[in-house]
């Protein structure tokens, strides 16, 4: 009889849909993933280009705000010799300086206008000299005392800054900028600043013009720059495959459509030139993709762990299937197994308590009955509370002497007296006693020989049991000729509660026996295995321990 269904129940469209719905979860989320972070390596080849431009323009930086201040350590004092060695520190440290002009200033007072009596400042050049490097060497070239525009527009901006300043204090940053500094396309020209007294003693020639043959000197050096000898640092290389300098007018004429790219302007004296920055479309494919990966396999583990845990869940809800169906095939198939002794014990007894007359004959007809009747249920019971005390561990085993040939011929003997169609042979070989537990081996054979019958058709009733010795062990072989197990069955027999669906598991089994015999094997330091063929017979061998 098959159980309905109730309880647990497998719903395998549910299962599929939760399996579907996770996969295009996964799906979605790679895809969301991806576009994420192809958008975010776009906006970084757009941003980041500003740490390559700080990078880049490092060394200009340091020129400006160090080096070139140093003139002013000198106080004006500089010579052509010391501006030359000045000039070669420069070249070397800062190789996109081509070349400087010195300038050796002279500031003192002079006619207004040609034969005047009134005075002012003046703001003259004694020397000019240029220095460059030529095949590694300094060159030193003295030009002629020509007041160019560079010190002209300098020395107007001085003078404005001697007559507006507040003398009482030294001249703050931005003033320095300002005044001192002269910042254009690829140069920068530089005076140095004046001390405190200086400043004041101008202030009084600019206000008190008077001749004197004294004059203060000043130190003004123009730096010449070559953008394209800048150094190009890019910080960024999986963003940027190449990065140029071109003007601020450089617009390619070349179809870029797949290539990404992006510029930013120099400022300061380079401020005519900018960093040109290009990338093709699959150099920058290469970085999404590094990127993608590691949380792509991030979001492909969360998946995993889903799936996990909705097998966890599935296989948890099969095995409490399981064991529900078991449950209830143990109860349907024991309730049987009780109702047809006890319906027969019932039967007995009503008749036995009947008013009418009974012969000596039916009284001991019923008798026997009942006999049986309660011989079935003891058996079944200490088959049970057997099971449960090896499995617990509960029970020790009796190790006695045992004669082969007596034990294995007392056995067949039996049988062949309960079942007088059921052919048993034997064969017995190079073993005649050995140690064990006759109880528990004698529950091997009553199980295993029960079996042979039960599960064999009514024309092929057959048993062959072998007993040899093999090195430690003693094997024992039952070979029958009965119905046989299929192959996808063969790993669930041994299991508790289990029967095969056939037309001899209808009714007196409930899936103990052997489950029984793997528990009386393993308990007695041994083990059973079956060999089987459909309809050709099943050949179930037990190994033990061989003890003299």
């Amino acid at each position: 009889m098959k159980p309905q269904q109730q309880g647990y129940q497998k719903n395998f469209s549910l299962i599929i849909a939760f399996f579907v719905l996770i996969s295009v979860t996964l799906v979605i989320a790679l895809f969301i993933v991806y576009n994420l972070t192809r958008r975010y390596v776009e906006n970084e080849f757009a941003s980041k280009k500003i740490d390559v431009l700080e990078q880049t323009l490092k060394p200009y930086n340091d020129l400006f705000l160090n080096k070139v201040y140093e003139i002013t350590s000198y106080q004006g004092f500089l010579d052509s010799a010391s501006a030359g060695k000045y000039s070669a520190t420069v070249f070397k440290d800062y190789p996109f300086v081509k070349r400087t002009m010195f300038y050796d200033v002279r500031i003192g007072s002079e006619p207004l206008s040609p034969g005047s009596s009134s005075y002012r400042l003046g703001i003259t050049v004694k020397s000019i000299y240029e220095y460059k490097l030529h095949k590694g060497r300094l060159l030193s070239i003295r030009r002629p005392d020509v007041e160019d525009v560079d010190f002209r527009q300098m020395a107007v901006k001085f003078g404005n800054y001697i007559a507006n300043t507040d003398t009482s204090r030294v001249p703050n940053q931005d003033e320095i900028f300002k005044t001192f500094y002269d910042i254009k396309p690829d140069k920068i020209s530089y005076l140095n600043v004046p001390r405190r007294q200086e400043i004041k003693a101008y202030r009084t020639l600019q206000q008190n013009g008077q001749p004197s043959s004294s004059f203060y000197k000043q130190n003004m050096i123009t730096f010449y720059l070559d953008p394209y000898a800048l150094h190009v640092t890019n910080s960024h290389p999986e963003l940027y495959q190449h990065i140029s300098i071109k003007p601020v007018v450089y617009d390619p004429l070349d179809d870029e459509s797949k290539q990404h790219v992006t510029e930013l302007a120099f400022p300061g004296a380079f401020s005519d030139y900018k960093l040109y920055f290009l990338a093709s479309a699959d150099y920058l494919q290469v970085e999404v993709n590094k990127r993608f990966m590691p949380t792509a396999a991030v979001v492909f583990l969360i998946y995993l762990l889903l799936v996990f845990l909705g097998w966890l869940i599935y296989r948890n809800l099969s095995t409490n299937l399981k064991i529900f169906k078991l449950q209830y095939d143990f109860i349907n198939n024991f309730t049987h197994e009780f109702k047809t002794p006890v319906s027969v014990i019932k039967i007995a007894g009503s008749n036995l308590r009947s008013e009418a007359d009974l012969t000596e004959r039916q009284r001991k007809h019923y008798g026997r009955i009942l006999d049986e009747e309660a011989d079935k249920l003891n058996d079944l019971m200490n088959k049970l509370l057997s099971f449960t005390q090896i499995e617990n561990r509960s029970i020790k085993l009796k190790r006695e002497e045992v004669n082969i040939e007596e034990f294995v011929t007392g056995y067949i003997e039996t049988f062949r007296i309960k079942y007088p169609d059921f052919r048993i042979a034997y064969r017995i070989e190079n073993v005649y006693n050995f140690y064990t537990d006759p109880v528990l081996l004698g529950s091997l054979f009553q199980n295993l020989i029960e079996n042979a019958y039960k599960y064999s058709h009514p024309q092929h009733k057959e048993l062959f049991i072998s007993v040899i010795h093999e090195k430690r062990d003693i094997v024992f072989t039952f070979m029958d000729k009965g119905i046989g197990i299929p192959k996808n069955e063969i790993k669930n027999i041994f299991k508790k509660f289990y029967r095969i669906e056939n037309k001899y598991n209808q009714n007196g089994s409930v899936g103990l026996g052997l489950a029984f015999c793997k528990e009386l094997a393993n308990f007695m330091g041994g083990d059973i295995t079956v060999k089987s063929e459909i309809n050709q017979g099943s050949e179930f061998t037990v190994t033990l321990p061989y003890e003299t």
